[in-house]
Parts: structure tokens; sequence; C-alpha cells
């Protein structure tokens, strides 16, 4: 597994201790998985799998307990983002903050670059 680019993505405390709490509650070795994928209102969309493994190529951020697997071609999309984890009146999810996002939808899950 690489780790040479992880500090081009960085995961908040906040975050990783949500993820911590998540996989907690799946089988040892679980990690999350964050993708860019085509789709969405604003033509890309983020997705987040909890996965057992790793793929060679994966980039692995590690923060307190939790795990974070990026692939190369996300990671292009992703570089210099951070991964948050946000509980406010719209409710609780993952946020990223993308400074290569030119725009982002009112769900925050799909931006434009």
């Amino acid at each position: 597994m690489a780790d040479t680019s992880a500090e081009t993505v960085t995961v908040t405390e906040r975050a990783a201790d949500r993820i911590a709490e998540i996989v907690a509650g799946e089988p040892a070795g679980t990690m999350l998985r964050v993708s860019v994928e085509g789709g969405g209102c604003s033509g890309f969309q983020y997705k987040f799998d909890l996965v057992d493994a790793a793929a060679a190529d994966d980039i692995v951020i590690e923060r307190s307990m939790a795990k974070v697997l990026i692939d190369p071609v996300s990671l292009a999309y992703l570089a210099g983002s951070e991964i948050d984890f946000v509980d406010d009146l719209m409710g609780a999810s993952f946020k990223i903050q993308n400074p290569n996002a030119t725009a982002s939808c009112g769900c925050g899950t799909s931006f434009s670059l």
C-alpha cells in the first residue's frame, strides 16, 4: 500500500473519531474508502464505503484509530482536501472541504471542477 501522498488529504479529529465509532461495530480490519465518481447534480460525487482490504495502490491515511483509503484516481480530485464530520441542524455527515471544487450542490455530496 502506498502512503507517499497521504499529506495531500487530511482527516480531522472529529472525522477520525466518527470513523473509529463506525468501524468498531464492523469486523476487524474494516476501513473507510473515500472515492470520487462521475455523476451527482454537479458533475462529480463523493462516495463513502466500508471495506475490509486495501488495494495495492491505495493511499492510506491514518489518524487515531481510523484508516481512510483513497485510490490514485480519486486522489487527483481530492488533493488538498480535508475530510471532516459535522453534526448540525441539517444532520450528521462526513463533509469534504475540497479546494479543487469550483461549485458544489446544496446536499454537499457532489461538486464540479
